[in-house]
């Protein structure tokens, strides 16, 4: 009897480290302990932050803005921001062609920097994860002026407003300013600047429009092209 008691003692001691490492087994096998995943980040956000503290090949991991139990992964190229699904079911990851079996599988892969490749033709090297928790200094401004410039207003006026960030890229044929031939080039748009390359591998643009000083866009009608358009 006490050998048969010993015995099952035995047993359940190795049932709870069974337990213990399918419980190490499934936090290492989540998504959301990347430290490069930010959560509750939108798609608006995920570009702002990318654009402007992030660097061509830069990515980040996020919960979908429209599909519950997907991610997007989010990759900055050059001047825009591109958004890829990233699919989880248990511990499998679906990425683009890829299956991985495991979250290690799939952090493995993104380690050797995998190239890919948008619907747009952009081909984009994901270098830069970018981490969650960013080190931030502790200086503030001190207030040297506080007034009111407007009185009898209330909360109701109070209308948060934020442009779109716009980010846009592919070929259009631009005909040029001397010579009035015809070419494709390379568009990218950012906020209000839309920038023309030869062609999608050059690292310089041509020229740098600044849309803030268009005052209008209108179709153009004397050319015998379809969707031909000017900014005034």
């Amino acid at each position: 009897m006490t050998y048969r008691a010993h015995r099952a003692s035995w047993r359940n001691i190795v049932e709870e480290q069974d337990d213990r490492e399918d419980d190490q087994t499934e936090e290492g096998d989540d998504l959301e302990s990347l430290g490069w995943f930010h959560d509750n980040l939108s798609r608006h956000a995920a570009e702002a932050l990318l654009l402007t503290n992030g660097q061509d090949g830069s990515y980040l991991l996020r919960t979908s803005d429209s599909n519950a139990n997907v991610y997007s992964l989010s990759v900055r190229a050059k001047d825009s921001v591109k958004h890829f699904q990233v699919f989880q079911c248990g511990t499998t990851v679906k990425f683009g062609f890829n299956e991985f079996l495991s979250v290690k599988d799939f952090i493995q892969h993104f380690a050797n920097q995998p190239l890919i490749g948008s619907e747009s033709g952009t081909l984009i090297l994901l270098k830069y994860p970018y981490p969650r928790s960013v080190e931030e200094p502790s200086i503030y401004e001190s207030v040297r002026v506080h007034t009111a410039m407007q009185t009898g207003r209330s909360e109701d006026d109070l209308v948060p407003v934020a442009p779109s960030l716009g980010t846009k890229e592919g070929y259009l044929t631009k005909q040029g300013g001397r010579v009035k031939s015809w070419k494709t080039r390379w568009f990218t748009l950012a906020r209000n600047e839309l920038k023309y390359y030869k062609d999608q591998l050059s690292q310089e643009p041509i020229k740098i429009l600044d849309l803030n000083e268009c005052s209008a866009v209108q179709f153009d009608y004397s050319q015998e092209r379809v969707n031909c358009f000017c900014p005034k």
